[in-house]
This record gives structure tokens, sequence and C-alpha cells, in this order.
């Protein structure tokens, strides 16, 4: 069963986000889909594949349930969704209150902050911001950027 929900996210995500380009202008499927790849547990790789699901798409926290979705893993994907007017504090506090969500942010936030990946945006200020984003956020974390991608296997680059 649980693999059957790991596919089943990894379907819903795919559906969700068709069409939407990343940061760097990839398609966005392929960042639920690192995300969710770095992760060990069934339920770390449902919320891997789903955590941009309802801030990014129209699907519902409900319409998650509704697919049969555990109550934890839905939980977890409400607590990796930005609020609208939310500081990175308040989000990241909602974060660190779930059993599952702590660790698929930080694999999110070890995709998301990959040198390499953050290499091929072409605008350095925006490069910068991102980078310092993220660094508060794995301070948010508990944790430090370095960390996170050694969790994660992330390689650190001079680029």
């Amino acid at each position: 069963m649980t693999d059957d929900l790991v596919t089943l996210a990894r379907d819903v995500a795919t559906r969700a986000h068709a069409g939407q380009v990343d940061k760097v202008g990839r398609p966005y499927i392929e960042h639920p889909t690192a995300v969710a790849r770095r992760l060990s547990t069934a339920d770390e790789q449902v919320v891997g594949y789903l955590h941009d699901v309802v801030e990014d798409t129209d699907i519902t926290l409900a319409e998650l349930r509704a697919m049969g979705f555990t109550v934890e893993q839905v939980l977890a994907v409400d607590a990796m969704t930005k609020r609208r007017g939310e500081t990175l504090g308040e989000s990241m506090a909602r974060v660190l209150a779930d059993p599952i969500a702590p660790r698929v942010k930080r694999a999110d936030v070890s995709h998301n902050a990959d040198p390499a990946r953050l290499a091929t945006v072409a605008d350095e200020t925006t490069r910068t911001r991102l980078d310092d984003k993220y660094a508060r956020t794995a301070a948010l974390l508990g944790t430090t950027l370095p960390d996170i991608f050694a969790e994660f296997g992330v390689a650190l680059t001079d680029a």
C-alpha cells in the first residue's frame, strides 16, 4: 500500500505541475521528483512529491485526503505549504512542529540550494538572494546549508 501511495503521489504531482517551469526554466516536476528521490521512507517520499501541489496548483488538502493519502501525509503537506503573508520564521516553525515535514524540507532546500543548480540562474543578484534565503531557511531549521548538503549527498562546488 505504501508503494502505491508513493506512485500515486508521483502521478498526482506530475499531472498537477504539468506545463510549469522552475526558476531555471526546467519542467517543474523535476524538483519534487528530485526531493522525493532524496528521501527514504514512503511517508517522506509522498510528501516530497506533493510538497508544492497545494501551494502551486488548484489541488486542496481535502482532495489529497480523498485520493487516499494518509492523515499524516496530508498534515505534512499542509505543514510544507506557505501561507499568504506568512514570514519565513512562521513557516519553518510549522514545518518543525510536524513529524515528517522537517526532513522533507531539508531535502527541498538541498535541491533548491544545490550550488550546481543555482549556478544555472543567469542573474547574480537572484543567485545571491536565493542563496541567502536558503541559508536563512537552514538556520531556522536548526542546521546549516553545508550540513543539509552533506545529509543528502549534494556536492559542494566552486561554481
